[in-house]
């Protein structure tokens, strides 16, 4: 696909965010009004953060009639590829082809399993590929284009170019979305997330993003990507050096997030996925924030 058809599928600019997947019956209605919303302010896609499902993704389609959904990402070692791709086929039919599965490999330091923890720690690009080889072999098989990677090194990456629509780079900076343009090549999506607080003073700014980076600081793909970035083991304590904050949120007012999202698209993405962080992440629907930035962005 080229970078207008991608534009069109999922627009320019996105949200990512965990409560959106919220199985909490008390929250349902909040959610589908949040997704309709979000929907009307413009907003090209929306990803679900959090490790969620496919039964998560279907509210927020019911809600909407136009923006894409996405799983960002969908955990391979949680979800029998028979069934996402059983799953895939009906979402993809109800909805218009409106719903993109984004699957990862997850960490090994969040998997129990003893075989799949050895197994993600030493081969990953393998696991990855044979669940990709799963998801072609199953009866009602998920194509390439309804499926994206969550890709972060090369090799990962190349696979992304290969079986899948694209990368959904997290946790990167321009730098990495450059290289990772290089990567894909020309055709493939490449969608990355980017932290975003909306706070104009800098010392409460970085409070709020150090308390949320803390806990992926404590996953060695994320550190050994950003050590890739030329950040060092020192960047990484105490929840992140300014300097290691600077590059991969953005910090400050709709201005300064307007500008990160213009360098990030200047670097090769086709699309960038906003992830509000608060105080209260990650349960907020940080409705607020969002609709600030779309009357700053150019949805």
């Amino acid at each position: 696909m080229t970078s207008s058809e991608h534009s069109e599928r999922f627009g320019r600019i996105g949200l990512w965010n965990t409560a959106l997947g919220s199985t909490d019956p008390s929250r349902r209605a909040e959610i589908t009004q949040v997704a309709a919303e979000i929907e009307e302010l413009g907003y090209g896609a929306l990803w679900i953060g959090g490790s969620p499902g496919l039964d998560q993704a279907e509210p927020l389609l019911a809600a909407t009639s136009r923006i894409t959904v996405g799983t960002s990402i969908l955990n391979i070692w949680q979800h029998e590829a028979r069934d996402v791709a059983a799953g895939h086929a009906r979402l993809d039919a109800e909805h218009g082809g409106r719903f993109v599965l984004g699957l990862g490999v997850s960490h090994a330091e969040a998997v129990t399993d003893p075989r799949a923890k050895e197994e993600l720690r030493q081969r990953p690009y393998t696991a990855m590929r044979s669940y990709l080889d799963a998801l072609d072999a199953a009866p009602r098989p998920v194509p390439a284009s309804g499926r994206a990677l969550a890709a972060l090194g090369p090799k990962m990456l190349g696979l992304a170019r290969e079986r899948a629509l694209g990368a959904l780079p997290y946790l990167v900076t321009e730098e990495h979305t450059a290289r990772a343009r290089e990567a894909l090549g020309p055709g493939a999506l490449l969608a990355p997330e980017l932290k975003v607080v909306l706070e104009t003073d800098p010392g409460r700014a970085r409070t709020v993003a150090r308390a949320y980076l803390e806990r992926y600081l404590g996953l060695a793909n994320y550190r050994n990507s950003l050590l890739r970035l030329g950040f060092t083991e020192e960047d990484f304590a105490g929840g992140g050096s300014d300097r290691l904050l600077d590059a991969v949120y953005a910090l400050g007012d709709t201005d300064t997030v307007r500008e990160r999202v213009e360098a990030f698209l200047a670097a090769g993405a086709d699309h960038v996925a906003l992830q509000v962080v608060t105080a209260d992440v990650p349960h907020a629907l940080p409705l607020a924030e969002w609709r600030a930035l779309a009357s700053a962005l150019p949805l």
